[in-house]
């Protein structure tokens, strides 16, 4: 995968104590990138912008919550 050119910022939802960080890109085409940021020459998640689109909705939703069982 081609990242030249990745514009990368940091998520609105990363601690600000940058234990917890990550970064997105949004700007290339037919992919979103999302790496941690402590570790930015490791590895990249790739997301389709569907996929993603449908991550963030879920996640913003609290859908993705996990909540230990009562």
């Amino acid at each position: 995968m081609d990242l030249t050119g990745a514009r990368w910022r940091k998520s609105s939802r990363s601690d600000n104590g940058g234990s917890t960080c990550v970064e997105v890109a949004t700007n290339l085409t037919g992919v979103v990138g999302v790496r941690d940021s402590k570790d930015r020459a490791g590895a990249v998640l790739a997301f389709g912008p569907a996929a993603w689109t449908g991550f963030v909705a879920a996640a913003r939703s609290g859908a993705l919550r996990s909540d230990p069982a009562p």
